[in-house]
């Protein structure tokens, strides 16, 4: 099976731009930038409840704690929050309005109790880039973007392998793509 593509600037500011003119767009456009800024999973994305994203006054915390049960491995990580992707999530929460704590962060278009499963969150993502034009795009591709982005600035390795939640720093390096230029 072929890695997930990896977005250019370009690429993702397109994916924006397309969001934009979506309905749900503040949610669709926070769910994306959660894969793309911060490097998380797209189930990991989907089981994010209010209180995990949210203080109790209704602010975005600075780090995101997924337990266990929220992760691939089974292993809890710390998920940190740019001051970009705080503000964007901000909006979306602003836009969103908590009912409940225990509710998911991302309600789906059927209830705000029920959100969105791996798959049903995965198709999504598979239209939002079909729909900007991105080809070969798929809901890793945000992840893999994101330590891709970092590794190119010169974030270490072991680092890397912290903020993705991964046990072997080869797991890690698989995930990074070398450019033609680079190479």
């Amino acid at each position: 099976m072929a890695q997930a593509k990896t977005l250019t600037t370009a690429e993702i500011e397109r994916l924006l731009t397309h969001i934009n003119t979506r309905k749900y767009a503040a949610r669709n456009r926070s769910m994306m930038l959660l894969t793309h800024w911060a490097g998380l999973r797209i189930g990991e994305v989907a089981c994010l409840r209010w209180s995990d994203v949210t203080t109790t006054d209704g602010e975005i915390k600075d780090e995101i704690r997924l337990l266990p049960d929220m992760t691939k491995g089974r292993h809890a990580r710390t998920v940190f929050v740019s001051a970009k992707l705080k503000a964007e999530l901000q909006a979306y929460a602003e836009q969103a309005k908590c009912v409940d704590r225990s509710y998911p962060f991302f309600a789906s278009q059927k209830s705000i109790r029920s959100g969105f499963g791996a798959n049903s969150l995965a198709q999504a993502f598979a239209l939002l880039y079909e729909g900007a034009g991105v080809e070969g795009a798929s809901s890793h591709s945000g992840r893999r973007t994101f330590l891709t982005n970092l590794a190119n600035k010169g974030t270490a390795i072991h680092i890397l392998k912290t903020l993705a939640g991964h046990r072997s720093i080869s797991t890690t390096a698989a995930y990074l793509y070398s450019s033609p230029s680079q190479l």
